[in-house]
């Protein structure tokens, strides 16, 4: 989980102030001190923390408790504000020019991921109605430009390049072939250097004042923790950057670039790269990163996730098939795909309200023993399991790499599940469930 050692140590300085009745000034000191250490073991820039810690004191101390709330609970809500307002508040979208294509250009150091994340950027606007293409300016390290071709084709997107050219009229070029393919969006993957050098600098002045881009987007490591903070303004203080995008979010880190990078820069975190997959990449809500880091879930992305791995039309078709309990292996085999999409069993228990930031033993590939099992049954049997006499059984342990009992078990597990579907029939609970989800989305 992200942010992982900030998460338990901040759970762990406000637990000792929500188990009192009452809060003393002395009180909310000692737990403020807590907080600021954890602050600053998780790589937040020191004056930031300093200020976060004053603001929220000052809160505690000076704001009398809701009548609905323990003293405890108010400081958790100012905590959770403050943090909130820290990484900016609410979302930043992307803006859009008024001529076409509209032409973001990714920056920032080697290794941080920008090609990748250009990737993802594409595929993520792909699934908002767009049509981007990708245009290979890093002439530098070796393989980035084929890179970028392999990553481009994996999300759908086209890829301009023209070799080693200088980027800058490989930029302009590929201005030129969008508008010709008909490409709404272009998204440039500038060269990175290892560290911050005024060639890197004056090459990417250059692309910006030959394309004139409608957004320039800083791509950051957030591993990097301070460092990140560091490489976002030096950026910053040359290009004039427009957003920041953290990459490898998922990862253990100390969270010191979320946490500091808004309010250092001023520019606004726009998305989060939260895995290795194309598709791991999220629009970054502060808020909801607030409650993550707080252990109070997530469930709006648990939704966005949710809806974006189950269609109406396959929820509609699963209900339909629970009605008349022809529930199949094959319909089990579905539902675990979709909870492959979501992230993982790990990335869903990181979004529910009293479970995110537990310390819980979960193994994201538990699923992969009951799949091959499934994978290993002809159509007929898993349309009809009550056909797997024990011969068949054994053949699809064999052929799994399984065993016997390890078949019995998902069979039993199929049953049972098929059985509680059954008993939520009456209920109408897919119904309640989408009504629940749209009302949560409004």
């Amino acid at each position: 989980m992200a942010f992982e050692g900030l998460s338990a140590k901040l759970q762990n300085a406000l637990k000792k102030m929500t188990g009192k009745g009452r809060l003393s000034e002395q009180d909310v000191k000692e737990g403020m001190r807590e907080v600021r250490m954890a602050l600053l073991e998780a790589d937040v820039n020191y004056a930031v923390a300093k200020d976060f810690i004053k603001r929220v004191t000052e809160k505690c101390n000076g704001q009398e408790v809701l009548s609905s709330l323990t003293p405890g609970q108010q400081v958790i809500k100012i905590v959770n504000e403050e943090m909130t307002a820290l990484m900016g508040g609410g979302i930043s979208k992307l803006t859009w020019s008024s001529s076409v294509p509209t032409i973001y250009m990714l920056c920032g150091l080697q290794g941080a991921g920008k090609t990748t994340m250009a990737a993802k950027l594409a595929g993520w606007l792909i699934k908002q109605g767009k049509k981007p293409m990708l245009a290979a300016c890093d002439i530098y390290r070796p393989a980035a430009i084929k890179q970028l071709q392999v990553v481009g084709e994996q999300v759908g997107a086209r890829v301009y390049q023209n070799g080693t050219q200088d980027p800058v009229k490989t930029a302009q070029e590929a201005v030129q072939q969008a508008r010709y393919f008909g490409c709404d969006v272009l998204i440039i993957d500038t060269a990175g250097r290892l560290h911050i050098d005024t060639e890197l600098m004056d090459e990417l002045d250059r692309i910006k004042t030959a394309l004139k881009p409608q957004e320039i987007l800083l791509v950051v490591d957030a591993m990097t923790g301070q460092d990140a903070v560091n490489v976002a303004t030096a950026f910053n203080e040359k290009l004039s950057v427009d957003g920041v995008i953290l990459t490898k979010l998922d990862g253990d880190t100390r969270g010191g670039a979320a946490l500091s990078v808004r309010q250092v820069t001023g520019k606004p975190i726009k998305f989060s790269g939260v895995g290795e997959k194309l598709t791991d990449i999220e629009p970054f809500y502060p808020d909801r990163m607030a409650s993550r880091i707080l252990g109070m879930g997530d469930v709006l992305s648990l939704i966005d996730k949710a809806q974006e791995a189950f269609n109406e039309k396959d929820m509609d078709a699963l209900a339909n098939k629970t009605k008349t309990a022809e529930l199949t292996l094959e319909d089990f085999l579905d539902q675990m795909q979709s909870m492959k999409k979501m992230g993982g069993l790990r990335s869903m228990m990181d979004m529910i309200p009293g479970l995110s930031g537990k310390n819980i033993d979960i193994d994201d590939d538990a699923m992969k023993k009951p799949e091959a099992i499934i994978r290993s049954m002809t159509p007929k049997e898993r349309r009809n399991p009550g056909i797997l006499n024990a011969s068949r059984r054994k053949r699809i342990a064999a052929g799994s790499g399984t065993s016997v009992q390890d078949v019995n078990v998902l069979i039993r597990q199929f049953d049972q599940a098929k059985q509680m579907m059954k008993q939520m029939q009456g209920m109408k609970g897919s119904k309640k469930m989408r009504a629940m989800m749209r009302g949560l989305k409004k």
